[in-house]
């Protein structure tokens, strides 16, 4: 029972973690990157899909990505897709590649992403703190039910913490690798 209490807790730590690392990846930092163009959504006969199921995504160097469409007729569509986008690049097209060219970003443009990347930060840990409290509330809810001692709760309570205090510090240590990347370029 509390083994799977705190099971639970873990898995759903690790994913909010994960769920921020993968939000902070779509995030420009002026290096070339696909994540940058994989949220991206492409009119395709009528219906939307991502820009990587009708084109080819490729990172030509630091700072140009290059899109080719498998179809020819696609290159259009997919120029739209990118400029109403909010990626804030333009394309240019060469017959049937798309090229990206990242400018680097302003020293004010650096600082806002910093903000957001520590916004996100701190929902990643508001989220891992309702895990917690969930677990904890659980864990009291078989105390009341008769089902664990009062050390069991205890603990549970103090495993529930550790596990707590190791996902911010994971949550700590992606923001911090993130607003390095941001600030150092």
């Amino acid at each position: 029972m509390l083994n799977d209490i705190k099971q639970d807790a873990q898995a759903r730590m690790g994913k909010s973690v994960e769920s921020l690392r993968h939000e902070l990846s779509r995030l420009r930092t002026g290096r070339a990157s696909t994540a940058l163009v994989e949220g991206i959504k492409v009119n395709y006969y009528g219906s939307d899909v991502p820009i990587n199921q009708v084109a080819g995504v490729a990172v030509t160097d630091a700072r140009t990505l290059t899109i080719t469409p498998y179809e020819k007729q696609m290159v259009g569509p997919v120029e739209k897709a990118i400029l109403g986008s909010d990626i804030g690049v333009t394309p240019n097209t060469a017959g049937t590649t798309i090229r990206l060219n990242l400018p680097p970003l302003t020293e004010e443009r650096r600082k806002e992403l910093a903000k957001h990347v520590s916004h996100e930060g701190e929902n990643a840990k508001v989220a891992i703190r309702n895990i917690r409290r969930d677990a904890m509330q659980h864990v009291k809810d078989l105390l009341k039910d008769k089902k664990i001692t009062e050390d069991e709760e205890r603990r549970a309570e103090d495993e529930v913490q550790k596990l707590t205090d190791r996902f911010i510090k994971d949550v700590d240590g992606v923001v911090k690798n993130k607003e390095d990347e941001l600030l150092a370029l």
